[in-house]
């Protein structure tokens, strides 16, 4: 048995529709209180314009994607990992990689993802804000976090 390679290296326009079906397949189970309508139509926007214009970091096991972080300045817009790649230690190793880029993380993460708040609080992330709605002014309440190198 051999051991699986992680990889991080920067985002390929090749990379987007593999990256865009992580994002979904993840948000489906992370965030499936928004419903299918709306991750659908989130999908369009991760394909078309967050994955090619924010600084997209793509992890890669033996050389597939498997998931991503994608920055803007210091802020994580997305960080993302297949659901059957979940548990490895990739979004850690992510967070790391961002860390070391720039110093300080700041996100933003909706609070009824518990899963998700809990693995950002694991890796020192500590709540800054929280907010009723989030950046739509939809009623899904939302948490500011920050973690510092």
């Amino acid at each position: 048995m051999t051991k699986t390679e992680l990889e991080i290296r920067p985002y390929q326009a090749e990379d987007n529709a593999v990256l865009t079906a992580v994002w979904l397949d993840a948000s489906r189970i992370a965030h499936d209180f928004l419903g299918a309508a709306k991750l659908t139509e989130q999908s369009k926007l991760v394909s078309d314009i967050y994955l090619p214009q924010a600084e997209t970091w793509v992890a890669c096991l033996d050389g597939k994607p498997v998931g991503f972080l994608g920055l803007m300045d210091n802020y994580i817009g997305g960080l993302f990992v297949s659901p059957d790649a979940q548990g490895r230690g990739i979004g850690q190793a992510m967070i790391a990689h961002g860390l070391k880029l720039k110093g300080t993380l700041t996100l933003d993460v909706y609070a009824k993802n518990l899963r998700t708040v809990a693995f950002y609080e694991k890796q020192g992330f500590v709540e800054t804000d929280r907010r009723p709605t989030d950046k739509e002014g939809l009623p899904f309440e939302e948490i500011s976090m920050s973690l510092s190198g």
